[in-house]
Formats: C-alpha cells, structure tokens, sequence
C-alpha cells in the first residue's frame, strides 16, 4: 500500500485498526472522521488520530447533508425496518463512506479501511457504497484479516501500546453508535436479549417512568413530505432535528428494543434511541392521511419494506434504490401541512392535523351531511364488488 484512509471515530476499534495498520503496512495512514452529529468533541478525535499515529486526520462536516439528503429522505419514506428500526447507523454509512471515497481520491491513495466487524452489517455497507463509486479502490477490513477475536483482545492491544480508551471498559464493553439521528448500542450484556438494558446505558432519552408528569405539544409543519418548521418556526434540517430530539427524549420517547435479522444472516439484538425521527414519523404519516391519494399510498406503503431493505442492506447507491426514491419523491408533491403530537412518557399521540390542499371533505365524509353523496350508490358498489364472492359461494368455495 502507498497510501490508506481510515474511516476514523476515535472510540477503540478504530483507534487500534490505526495503529495496527501502520505497524503492518508501513505506509502513510490518514484519518477521516464525519461529523454527522454524534455530539462528541471533534477536535479530541483529531488530536487523537494523529496522536495513534496518523499522518493527517480530516474532520468534515457533514450534518446538513446527513439531515438533509440522508434522514430526511428515509421520513419521507416512512422507512422502518422489521416494523422497528428507523436505520439511523444504517443511513449513516453510505455518507461516511461516500466521503471517505473522495478523500481517498483527493489524497491519491489506493486504499480505504474501515472498523466494521466481520459478523456486521456495516462492512457490507461501507464495501457496497466503495464499489459503486470507486470500484478500483483496495478495501481493508482488518476485523476480517487480523488474529484478534474480541474486544477485551483489542483492549490489552490499546493498553499496551498506551492508546486512550475513553468510555469503554471491561465492565461496559457493549458498542455504540451516535448520530443526528439516534445512538444505537450492541454488544456485551445486551448480547443475552432476555437482558434488560441498563438504564445508565441510555444518552438521548429520560427514563419513561421518570419523564415530566405534564405532557408537552408540538406541532411539525411539512412541505412536499419535507419537515420544514417546529411550532411555527422555520428551521433549518439539523436545528429541526436537534430541538426535536431534546424535546421527545426529555419525555421518554424513541426506545427501541428489538432482534433484528442481519443482511449476513444472523439476527441480532439492538437497543436504539431515536426520539427525534419517532416523532417526524408519525407526524409525517398524519400529514399523508389527509393529503394523499388512497391508490397512491397504497402502492408506496407497499414498497416501504424494499425502501428499508435497501437502506438496511447497504444499497443506497443502486440503480434500484435511485428509482425508487424518484417514486417516492413523486407521491411526496402535495403532501403539505401541520400534525399535531402528544408527547407523554414515551409515547407519542397524534391529536390533530391539517393541510391546505387536504383531500378530507368533512361534507362528504361526515355522517350529518347527505347533500353531496348519494347513499343508494353504495348498493350497487357492494354487489359489484361482492359478485365474485357470491360466484365462489355457489360453487362449493368456502
């Protein structure tokens, strides 16, 4: 190797990979690090890169098009994998590694490398994203290469060679994963999913029973399936996000607990907090119910496990994946309006919604008003659509 970018975070795996590929290629290593709002001191992150023995250490600031291009679109999706993960680690990886192809290519190196795992996820996502658009760049995976099977093995490693643990110990070895979006934990006692997780573990969220005993109402105003403004404030994507994460997490809101299936084949247990995008989720879809057409909600609700599959999987930039956000940005235009949410010890309640151009007729649809709907016009909509039924009936189906 001439030349290697590390795809850097600064927490323990990362942090010997850099040593260690120093210690085995002999070349030039830079580092890059995202920030993608994982609310963590930067500044440190470099200083300890280059301190672990990189050359250079890039920080980038990728939080408004992480928000903007990234979450946001998977709202507009109503993306939700497994009926519970909204893949705040999984839409993360396809910017970082986007990013961490172009340094590549702006620092002349022939390699990049990443920390993920070879049992994970996120090696897929990263090598994917890699292939579709630097398919000549050498990917180095050292947890697929070198002799350690564990992190206590790389904990001895950092100790011995006197790089800085931060918050992981032998007594806290699970791993953990921040972003704008939401911080997600594996590992270590969680690996028993009969365990429940310790409430110290948790970052982002208020424990549901120690959450105010006065709920609290906010209103999400949406544009084209696009969050746009909190309480009657414009906001920018990253303002609108961060206010929101404060808000629903200080009343218990976003906890996830699931076993998930991996796209390598095993499942596994994750633990997520992701208060912000809980709420964005459900005001979005009460904006949809009003400005949507049936037909076309339908065939996108059907479409939303293969939107979360792909982001899941790590084929953000597929040939598929292009087509089908083309798709769901068209059922997006129109969907415009105001939800209006309950926020209380971890749930959170739609209790209103409106929209200027709602396709909801309350002289059609109410049960007072006659004057615009003929009822005798259901009698023969039911016996159209109940002839099949009657025809099988007759022939012995039952």
């Amino acid at each position: 190797m001439k030349k290697i970018v590390l795809a850097y975070s600064g927490g323990l795996d990362t942090s010997v990979i850099l040593k260690w590929l120093k210690e085995k290629h002999g070349c030039p290593i830079v580092a890059f690090c995202a920030d993608i709002g994982q609310g963590e001191d930067l500044q440190a992150v470099q200083k300890k890169a280059l301190k672990t023995g990189a050359d250079k250490a890039h920080v980038v600031d990728l939080r408004d098009e992480f928000v903007r291009d990234y979450a946001f679109p998977c709202v507009k999706a109503n993306a939700v994998y497994e009926g519970g993960y909204l893949m705040g680690t999984s839409i993360a990886r396809p910017i970082i590694a986007k990013y961490l192809v172009k340094i590549a290519k702006s620092e002349r190196a022939d390699a990049i490398a990443h920390g993920a795992t070879g049992k994970g996820n996120d090696q897929v996502r990263f090598e994917l994203t890699a292939r579709a658009l630097a398919p000549d760049l050498k990917v180095i995976a050292p947890w697929r290469e070198w002799e350690y099977t564990s992190r206590p093995q790389l904990i001895d490693y950092a100790e011995k060679h006197g790089i800085e643990l931060g918050a992981i110990t032998r007594e806290k070895p699970y791993s953990m994963d921040a972003n704008l979006m939401h911080v997600s934990y594996e590992g270590g006692v969680l690996e028993d999913p009969w365990n429940a997780p310790p409430e110290d573990m948790f970052r982002l969220t208020k424990d549901p029973e120690k959450a105010p005993d006065a709920a609290a109402t906010v209103e999400i105003e949406f544009e084209d399936g696009v969050p746009v403004g909190v309480n009657g404030r414009t906001m920018t994507p990253v303002k609108l996000l961060v206010q929101l994460n404060e808000l629903a997490g200080a009343h218990g809101v976003g906890r996830v607990d699931m076993v998930e299936n991996r796209f390598v084949g095993m499942k596994s247990r994750g633990v997520y907090e992701t208060p912000g995008c809980t709420v964005l989720h459900a005001a979005h879809r009460a904006v949809e119910a009003l400005a949507m057409d049936r037909e076309v909600m339908h065939m996108r609700d059907g479409l939303i496990p293969k939107f979360a599959e792909l982001v899941y999987n790590g084929f953000w930039f597929s040939p598929e994946m292009k087509a089908l956000r083309a798709y769901v940005d068209a059922t997006q235009k129109g969907v415009t309006g105001t939800a209006r949410l309950k926020l209380y010890k971890g749930s959170c309640l739609v209790t209103g919604r409106k929209s200027p151009v709602s396709l909801y007729n309350p002289e059609v649809a109410g049960f007072d008003t006659f004057a615009t709907y003929n009822s005798k016009d259901a009698e023969g909509f039911i016996r159209m659509s109940g002839l099949r039924l009657a025809l099988n009936r007759r022939m012995g189906w039952e």
